[in-house]
């Protein structure tokens, strides 16, 4: 028996219990694989099975409102898949009658789709022969092949493409492909492979070679650049004072609580004069609310939150994306990263004003 024979086998009596598994609706299939971008299995689980309980077709979600979809996707990050994932689903509408179209030039055509996405569609939802090649995979196959180039370079995801495009059968591809992905998650793992689990060990030249611990090779990231944050609660009444990020760029179009990033040692006097500028009002702060951290690829937040008084309040000046929110209202806002810790933790409290 063959790679593709044995490894199919196995996965067969080995393969994970997913929700998106039940079917092969390409929809579901292109959803899950978005979300399973850069966010783990385990995570993605309730996400999906809530996400898939308000938008359960493929139309449903084209013509949901995108502060809704932005809404169900809070919690996994990075906040542009959904917006690519809501374009996509709304071009298939459009130009497909609502049917996920069934060859690589044209899923790849649809916003937010790239070679890994398109791969896992075709294959798993319409049995084409395409590869899907994520993290899982690019391991599996440095290990397997004892590939020791880089395997986030160019050189080595071809090389490791080429492979797996040779290994992969006529039949059952999304099984291949979705093997494969099972095999590095649960065995194949980073650092201390489960070698005496897995159905390939005679294959495995980096075992051979005693080089499994070693491998696969990958430049380290350079680590997230810290950033120091001061954000202001502002309360008018029984409204907040929210800002609603640009459409472009880090957590683009969610709402925030006004912020400033500070870059020199006038902190609070920099946060204050700030303030006055970009949103009219003079505040006071007067007491720390919350501190945390956040940190995204490239980089980590250090953020408080003050509650901050109103001594003197003006017009919001025109074009700043600012508005004032009653609290009843933020559940049908995104809150962005950090902000909805603040958001959940004066909602939460059962003695809101006592905070304050």
């Amino acid at each position: 028996m063959g790679i593709a024979d044995i490894l199919l086998t196995w996965y067969q009596g080995c393969k994970r219990d997913l929700p998106w598994r039940k079917d092969k609706d390409p929809y579901k299939v292109w959803v899950s694989e978005v979300m399973l971008q850069q966010t783990r299995v385990e995570a993605v689980k309730s996400y999906f099975e809530r996400w898939v309980g308000r938008f359960p077709t493929l139309e449903s979600l084209a013509v949901a409102e995108e502060e809704e979809v932005v809404r169900y996707w809070q919690g996994l990050g990075y906040y542009s898949r959904a917006r690519n994932l809501l374009q996509g689903v709304r071009e298939v509408s459009e130009s497909y009658g609502g049917q996920v179209p069934d060859t690589r030039a044209e899923v790849i055509g649809l916003s937010g789709v790239g070679d890994y996405t398109a791969g896992a569609i075709l294959s798993i939802a319409y049995d084409k022969k395409e590869v899907a090649i994520d993290g899982n995979v690019l391991r599996v196959f440095s290990r397997l092949y004892c590939i020791e180039e880089d395997i986030a370079s160019l050189m080595g995801k071809r090389k490791i493409k080429s492979l797996v495009e040779r290994e992969m059968p006529e039949e059952n591809p999304g099984d291949f492909n979705q093997a494969l992905m099972d095999l590095g998650a649960t065995i194949c793992i980073p650092k201390t492979p489960r070698c005496n689990f897995c159905p390939l060990g005679s294959f495995c030249l980096a075992r051979a070679r005693g080089l499994e611990g070693e491998l696969p090779i990958k430049k380290k990231k350079s680590p997230p650049k810290p950033v120091r944050i001061i954000a202001g609660v502002i309360r008018n009444g029984e409204n907040y004072l929210l800002h609603q990020r640009p459409n472009k760029g880090l957590l683009s179009g969610m709402w925030e609580f006004p912020s400033v990033e500070i870059k020199n040692e006038e902190v609070m006097d920099t946060f204050r004069q700030t303030l006055l500028e970009e949103t009219g009002q003079e505040i006071q702060s007067e007491r720390l609310l919350l501190q945390c951290n956040h940190t995204f690829s490239h980089r980590q937040w250090d953020i408080s939150f003050y509650y901050c008084v109103i001594t003197l309040g003006n017009e919001i000046p025109l074009g700043r994306r600012l508005k004032w929110v009653h609290r009843r209202d933020w559940e049908k806002l995104s809150f962005a990263g950090p902000h909805r810790k603040m958001e959940a933790y004066l909602l939460e409290n059962p003695d809101f004003d006592s905070l304050i």
